[in-house]
């Protein structure tokens, strides 16, 4: 069984709408550049871009989807929002939410990029694949039922989520965060609920301010199924793989998925603009073989990675390799850029030892 790798060339042409400097577009004409939007298509673009250049793309199963059907959609966002969406896109786009603009025929892309997701997890939900990664653009995780926000339009991990438990192909599924920002739509969407456990490794005070709380544990049935830990701004390698190992394993060891689900950003990584974390390219292929070990272990390996955020244009590119290199399993390397030089610095001993303390705090509080 392989590796699967989802993508389609028209999520690189969602724009940033009211933030783009581009000409009127729709049907063949593609967007320019998005005017300085931090989301754009280059860091997806370039991804794909590498992979090919390396010769990895060819070891995976390479596939598109079909977009999401107004039925899945309505299992996780109300009819209300569909509609006034679109016919914003219809009418040539806008800002619907906080940050959270797109251009004419976003919605249609939209519904494309949450059809990756879906098609990934029904294909390793199914065993037609062994794991899978999903290209998926605009982004999903803080995308709340009826409120859009942070580039997010559609909530694409739940809107997976929730088809393969109505297809019967899941049961308990837990979600990992690693978007250095907080995936408040992820948490929203299943804050009630004891059947998807969801964790949130995420810089603290960073967006959206006004969540991510240590003490956010979820509420009813949820109660304890909601895990956020907000790590100190600075955090780097060390920082993240202790992270993994104190908290996240734990929790889905006890938990006991029928799969992992990774909303995949590289947000934290050193040279990310939105962002004060320093993780590399090497941190999220060692995170990333740490939950595909946990996956063999607890769920027959289902695995299915879903891409965030990351907004370095140069960057994003090596860790998204390094990250479906050890998904898959390939002997193929992009050597890091960045490793190579005294950029960047990474913590010092001292505040690594602190940092991993807090850590360490923090697990003893949610009782892992």
């Amino acid at each position: 069984m392989a590796t699967g790798f989802f993508y389609d060339e028209r999520c690189f042409w969602h724009a940033g709408g009211n933030y783009a400097f581009t000409m009127p577009i729709g049907g063949l004409v593609q967007p320019l550049a998005s005017g300085g939007l931090p989301e754009n298509p280059e860091t997806k673009r370039r991804l794909k871009n590498l992979m090919d250049v390396t010769g990895l793309t060819g070891e995976l199963v390479c596939q598109g989807a079909a977009p999401t059907t107004r039925a899945m959609l309505e299992r996780v966002h109300p009819a209300s929002y569909l509609d006034a969406f679109k016919a914003m896109s219809e009418a040539g786009g806008g800002e619907i939410g906080h940050h959270a603009p797109f251009a004419q025929g976003g919605y249609e892309i939209a519904t494309l990029s949450a059809g990756l997701a879906v098609a990934a997890v029904d294909a390793v939900s199914t065993g037609a694949l062994a794991n899978a990664y999903a290209l998926s653009r605009p982004p999903g995780h803080h995308c709340e039922p009826a409120a859009p926000k942070g580039f997010c339009l559609l909530a694409n991990i739940a809107i997976a989520i929730e088809a393969a438990k109505a297809s019967g192909t899941l049961n308990r599924v837990a979600v990992l965060d690693w978007d250095v920002h907080h995936g408040n739509g992820t948490e929203a969407i299943f804050y009630d609920r004891d059947d998807v456990l969801t964790i949130s490794l995420h810089q603290e005070g960073n967006y959206p301010a006004t969540s991510g709380a240590l003490s956010d544990r979820g509420t009813g049935a949820g109660k304890g199924y909601n895990i956020n830990l907000p790590m100190h701004a600075g955090s780097g390698h060390t920082a993240y793989l202790h992270a993994i190992d104190r908290v996240v394993i734990p929790a889905l060891e006890a938990f006991h998925p029928d799969m992992i689900i990774v909303a995949c950003g590289y947000d934290a990584a050193v040279v990310d603009p939105l962002a004060r974390m320093q993780a590399m390219a090497e941190t999220f292929g060692m995170m990333t073989q740490k939950i595909k070990d946990t996956a063999e272990r607890l769920c027959d390996g289902k695995l299915v990675l879903v891409h965030e955020g990351g907004y370095s244009e140069v960057y994003v590119p090596f860790c998204g390799h390094a990250t479906l290199t050890a998904l898959s399993g390939s002997a193929i390397a992009a050597p890091d850029p960045m490793a190579a030089g005294l950029w960047p610095r990474q913590p010092s001993p001292a505040f690594d030892a602190f940092l991993r303390q807090s850590i360490d705090d923090m697990a003893h509080q949610l009782e892992l």
